[in-house]
């Protein structure tokens, strides 16, 4: 039987799926598209996602398809006027293994996903769109365009901002949006431009903007609607991005062809008012939608499905009490509701600048973007027995350490999984093995220069119990250690 169906075969879809086989989780995702989306969209993932993704064992095929330095070529009314990299210079540090956003569509990011997730055997099934549903305290049955019936333990829409599932639980989408696009988009093959920098028109007359993708001769197009006469904007075409590139360009020897993924862009600012009905839980864009500033819609997504997929493996695993479902809206909607502060705010740094020479697209980092700061301090989860510049709900810093032989390792090496870890950081914090769960894995680690102490920002021996999406669950002084099966227990009383 499955246990739980995902609608929605997107990066939020596939990182929960993913999450939830590796743990044996009985797991089928449906997508009511014939066939897997070619556009690129999403076009960055940050390093918090990246943490992510390289945890599900994606990291090295990740890096090795994207590019982590981009240069921001800006032109305004057609002339060059500098070029800026928002990460030039940027170094992984013992703490922070990716310090820069990875640029790679999001259709690729989609593609490993999809197979890593046919590793576990599992594989998306197109073509079967869910168009009911019904639930009970047992379970959710899906009803399917062709007939089909799936029944489930649980139901998890990913199924984008028009979503069907929110619809039919009835959960309002709050926010606001503009009745007419700011934006046209495409895929489009271009010669005559140097693919090494994002190219970005900016003027009087709007927006021109032009990415690369690496190893391909795409590139994402994205622009200020033209016009009609009757100032109407004009469905965007190849025909229509040619003239907006000589318009914008001011330039002859630019030559666009083969343009696919057609799209347009609204403004849309909003948010579920709730991120669960019973046995359904809404996640990603079907959750939230905001602004491009930033780039953070798909990586929003795949960091809620990272927080819902240990929790949901949890309980049907009997590792914990059902309770512990309620943490996931508790965590993850303030920082929808961040999100979608920190996009706003973005988008109108962007468009206020966008009269003035030299400002593109890096004017909209108003915040840290790149996740690696988001944590859950206020969450029931949380639990703080030691002072220090890290907290519990913190995201768990990296750091270099001794492996299980002895050799160089690192933090994250023993946190990958679907464990809790239990640190013992110092020689006087030896954690007792007797009555952990086999879910917690206990690293001692006697830190003889104090690297990982500092990481963690203690200076006595200490316990620190962290979750398995890589967050602080309890920090301890050493030999607390009924606070950590205190804290255990509590989760199976959920």
């Amino acid at each position: 039987m499955t246990t739980v169906v995902i609608a929605g075969a997107g990066p939020t879809g596939l990182t929960l799926a993913c999450g939830l086989a590796r743990q044996g989780v009985a797991v089928r995702v449906i997508d009511r598209a014939p066939e897997f989306p070619t556009g690129s969209r999403g076009k960055t993932v940050n390093p918090r996602s990246l943490e992510i993704l390289a945890d599900l064992g994606l990291g090295e095929r990740l890096t090795a398809e994207g590019r982590t330095h981009l240069p921001f070529r800006k032109y305004f009314d057609g002339e060059f006027v500098n070029e800026t990299e928002p990460f030039a210079g940027a170094e992984p540090t013992a703490t922070t293994p990716y310090v820069a956003s990875l640029w790679l569509p999001q259709t690729r990011v989609e593609r490993l996903l999809r197979e890593r997730l046919a590793e576990h055997g599992v594989r998306v099934e197109l073509a079967t769109e869910l168009v009911d549903l019904r639930q009970d305290g047992a379970g959710v049955e899906v009803s399917l365009a062709d007939g089909g019936r799936i029944a489930a333990e649980y139901l998890v829409a990913c199924d984008g901002g028009r979503s069907t599932v929110r619809r039919l639980l009835g959960i309002p989408f709050v926010g606001d949006g503009d009745p007419e696009p700011v934006m046209v988009c495409g895929d489009v093959e271009v010669a005559g431009l140097d693919p090494a920098a994002w190219h970005q028109w900016f003027g009087p007359r709007g927006a021109f903007m032009l990415c690369p993708f690496p190893g391909t001769r795409r590139w994402q197009l994205q622009a200020s609607p033209e016009t009609d006469a009757d100032g109407r904007p004009v469905a965007p075409s190849l025909e229509s991005f040619r003239r907006l590139a000589a318009l914008h360009t001011g330039r002859t020897d630019l030559r666009l062809a083969n343009a696919t993924w057609l799209s347009t862009w609204r403004v849309n600012v909003r948010m579920a008012e709730r991120y669960r009905e019973g046995r359904v839980f809404l996640a990603g864009d079907c959750a939230h939608v905001h602004p491009t500033a930033g780039g953070l819609g798909m990586n929003t997504g795949i960091q809620d499905a990272w927080n819902l997929a240990w929790k949901l493996g949890y309980v049907l695993r009997g590792l914990a009490g059902p309770a512990l479902l309620d943490t996931y809206q508790e965590e993850r909607l303030p920082i929808a509701a961040w999100t979608l502060d920190v996009t706003s705010a973005g988008m109108a740094a962007v468009m206020a600048g966008a009269d003035t020479p030299g400002v593109g697209v890096e004017a909209g980092r108003v915040g840290d973007l790149t996740g690696l700061a988001l944590g859950y301090r206020w969450s029931s989860l949380a639990a703080d027995r030691l002072p220090g510049a890290v907290r519990a709900g913190d995201r768990a810093p990296d750091s270099p350490c001794a492996g299980p032989g002895g050799g160089p390792a690192r933090l994250f090496e023993h946190f990958a999984g679907d464990h809790f870890t239990l640190l013992g950081l110092g020689p006087g914090a030896r954690p007792d093995l007797t009555e952990l769960p086999g879910h917690v894995r206990p690293v001692a680690l006697d830190d003889p220069d104090g690297a990982v102490r500092r990481a963690y920002g203690v200076t006595r021996d200490a316990l620190v119990l962290v979750r398995p999406d890589n967050h602080i669950a309890l920090t301890a002084l050493s030999g607390a250690h009924d606070a950590v099966l205190g804290y255990l227990a509590g989760l199976g009383a959920r």
